[in-house]
């Protein structure tokens, strides 16, 4: 269908629309009309982001002279693929009314892991072994190398595309990865870089957060973006620890013992080149005195990690004297990395600003906050002169010299933390020295200052007026959105205390209650009993989850559970965790009906949807808050107090209730779904925490549903699954109107313009 929304033509790939898409488009276009940044909450499996796509690239088409580009952020690869699919319906549909003219190019873009083709490189076990396979054929260098002598192995398919040269191009059309490596093989180019050249080119790209927030990726990624570009963070309610974890770094004894070997190793190199080649030290040198910004035009293959903080100005100054010789910078990094082994060794957990800890830095080895500023790309131009492929056996000394950086540059919004041990585990001495960012809005700061438009949505953003605060920005549009349904297909309940009337919570001092054990245990033995199909569980943490679990095994609860339904469990293995997921499923299609055990803030709370019989109920055992006493998190919630003026308990409710948010909304995939929600503890019947609840969730919560032992819940759970089993209309009969045609639009805009005037 094709709609107007003011000045907009809007081409939508299916039939109908739900109001709340309308709405959706009507706020986000308002947003980028007004060149400003907007926070959008809506429901999850109400088409969010075909409403986005739709909108965005319309919008654009209806520009031509001024077309917006679209980058679109997701978290995992398989979100990537899922909206290009969406993405290439939409195009084929524009193409089909507007004919060539709305041909657009939309690649998604990752890590050469998921793009490479060549079958020696991929075959390598993780990322930076792929990165680092990658490298050691495709470095200029290495290449130049082969030009003279045949045997030095080289990829076919990047000189092939090298070769190729400006004809290298993919035609327009929408590319899933699979697309690109496809087309890559077809051509016998590399589908990698190839994409990473047609990025500054297409209309939209679909890649990861860490593309825009980590700036030692973004700072070679997204630097070609032009402003005129919409960035779409999609489900971002954990936005801000994303921001968080782009700018904290980790230094174990590990990575000192492997930063050390990589010093040895530099400082052989250098021996080596001043008997052979020592002009190349001096071109180095030479080029330093100038400023890193006289790099030049490196080849696309050499480039590396960006610098890990964001200020241009540094590029414009001439690297320190003192460590513009490479065996001067050498025996720099080794007393820093000597002071860092020495800080390890403390026997108490040591807590410092960055200030304070570069003026001990340069107390005790005589290294400056203006040499640690420049460590990072110091080390990038000796590792280019010389010449170091394997970039994964140097990733202890780049964390380290990333680390120095970050210090170096600046100083407030993170503290340094060192503790000798795992408080949970204090016999087993494991020390680690952590450089922690508390202020999220540090990476997203250049994002909101360079794009015209940042839209931020998910299905929950609640509270969202904390989000602005948080990422310290001002949205010109702010809006959560409830969900438009012509049956109560949802169904939340509190439950505050078992059959027996006992109260049950996850609390530190009820927790490990037999009592409590007990009752969680009856509630889910009743559940199985009278729910159809497929049941999840979400724990408040995997130590909890295996006490609680081992319990029920113990006391013969487990195994009467069994006889119901069967019982997987995630465990910290991806693989014994998809493994299990699978199997729920067979169970559930084959009509045994399961149970699948999960743990909020895990993979499957936050990526896996449980729709239609693989999840009819979900019940949250607890409120999944941080673990409160974690000296990063304390330090974290002193700055937030300190700055923003958010309170601690303000920030850790704000922060469980959106995690609980997201483990139930697993269950409720689209309209024509239905599921029930069971909040198991007593703290949720407080407004203070429950009002926190996305608005979509809090308009289905009855008061009678606040307050229930086990046997009422099992009366409701009765009820509803009755109710749901009845026939009834999808368009929504009796005046609620949930499926709105072409017709309805056009006549909603004429009541609307007919009431103007």
């Amino acid at each position: 269908m094709k709609f107007q929304i003011e000045d907009v033509t809007v081409y939508f790939p299916y039939e109908n629309i739900y109001p709340e898409q309308y709405s959706y488009m009507i706020e986000l276009k308002r947003a980028l009309d007004a060149k400003g940044h907007c926070l959008l909450e809506m429901p999850t499996g109400t088409g969010k982001t075909i409403a986005l796509l739709s909108l965005i690239t319309s919008y654009s088409l209806s520009k031509p002279s001024n077309p917006v580009k679209l980058l679109y952020c997701t978290r995992t690869v398989h979100e990537m693929e899922k909206t290009l699919a969406e993405l290439k319906l939409l195009h084929n549909y524009q193409v089909k009314h507007l004919g060539p003219s709305a041909r657009i190019l939309a690649l998604g873009l990752s890590s050469r892991k998921n793009l490479c083709v060549n079958p020696a490189v991929v075959s390598a076990e993780n990322r930076d072994s792929v990165d680092a396979a990658c490298r050691k054929l495709t470095a200029s260098w290495v290449r130049a190398l082969a030009a003279e002598d045949p045997r030095v192995s080289t990829c076919e398919f990047f000189e092939n595309y090298e070769k190729a040269s400006s004809d290298a191009v993919l035609p327009p059309g929408v590319y899933t990865l699979q697309d690109l490596r496809t087309f890559g093989k077809e051509k016998g180019w590399c589908p990698y870089f190839l994409a990473r050249h047609m990025v500054q080119f297409a209309n939209v790209v679909v890649y990861s957060y860490q593309y825009l927030l980590d700036p030692k990726v973004a700072g070679i990624i997204s630097k070609e973006m032009q402003r005129e570009s919409v960035v779409v963070f999609d489900e971002a309610h954990n936005i801000d620890n994303v921001c968080i974890e782009a700018l904290s770094v980790r230094v174990r004894s590990q990575t000192l013992e492997g930063a050390t070997r990589n010093l040895n190793k530099m400082s052989q190199e250098i021996e080596r080149l001043k008997a052979t080649d020592a002009g190349r030290l001096r071109a180095e040198y030479n080029r330093l005195v100038e400023g890193l910004a006289q790099r030049g035009n490196l080849p696309i293959s050499d480039t590396w990690f960006a610098n890990p903080t964001l200020p241009a100005d540094i590029l414009k100054e001439a690297v320190p004297g003192n460590i513009r010789r490479a065996e001067h910078f050498l025996s720099v990094l080794r007393r820093l990395v000597q002071y860092f082994k020495g800080r390890l060794q403390t026997e108490n957990v040591e807590k410092e600003g960055p200030v304070t800890f570069v003026a001990s830095i340069n107390a005790q080895v005589g290294i400056d906050q203006k040499m640690l500023r420049f460590c990072y790309d110091r080390l990038y131009s000796l590792m280019l002169t010389l010449e170091i492929t394997d970039t994964e056996e140097f990733m202890h000394i780049q964390t380290i010299c990333d680390l120095a950086t970050l210090v170096g540059t600046y100083t407030r919004g993170f503290s340094i933390i060192i503790e000798p041990f795992d408080e949970r585990m204090p016999h087993i001495p494991d020390p680690v020295l952590q450089l922690c960012c508390h202020d999220a809005s540090l990476a997203i700061k250049p994002v909101f200052e360079r794009f015209q438009s940042v839209v931020i949505t998910s299905g929950t953003l609640s509270p969202i007026d904390l989000y602005p605060r948080l990422l310290n920005f001002n949205p010109v549009v702010s809006r959560s959105f409830t969900m438009s349904l012509t049956r109560d297909c949802i169904c939340p309940m509190v439950l505050t205390r078992g059959s027996d009337q006992l109260p049950v919570s996850t609390k530190y001092d009820l927790r490990s209650d037999p009592g409590v054990e007990k009752n969680y245990g009856k509630l889910l033995l009743e559940m199985v009993s009278v729910v159809p199909d497929g049941v999840v569980c979400f724990f408040v943490s995997y130590s909890y989850m295996d006490g609680i679990v081992n319990s029920w095994h113990e006391s013969g609860i487990l195994k009467e559970i069994m006889q119901h339904k069967l019982v997987f469990i995630e465990t910290q293995d991806v693989v014994e965790t998809t493994l299990a997921l699978d199997n729920y499923r067979r169970a559930c299609d084959c009509g045994r009906g399961a149970v699948f055990f999960s743990v909020a803030r895990g993979k499957v709370a936050e990526g896996i949807d449980f729709d239609r019989h693989y999840g009819r109920l979900v019940i949250m055992f607890g409120v999944p808050f941080q673990y409160t006493l974690s000296r990063i998190l304390l330090a974290r919630l002193e700055y937030l107090r300190e700055t923003f003026q958010i309170k601690e308990g303000d920030f850790l409710t704000f922060d469980a209730l959106r995690q609980a948010a997201q483990c139930v909304g697993r269950v409720i995939r689209s309209k024509a779904d239905y599921g029930m929600m069971i909040f198991a503890d007593k703290r949720y019947s407080r407004h203070d925490k429950r009002s926190k609840l996305p608005s979509w969730i809090l308009s289905h919560l009855r008061d009678a549903h606040l307050n229930l032992s086990t046997d009422m819940a099992v009366h409701i759970a009765r009820e509803f699954l009755r109710r749901m089993a009845q026939p009834y209309d999808k368009t929504g009969a009796m005046g609620k109107r949930t499926l709105l045609s072409q017709e309805d639009l056009e006549k909603m805009v004429n009541g609307v313009s007919d009431m103007l005037f």
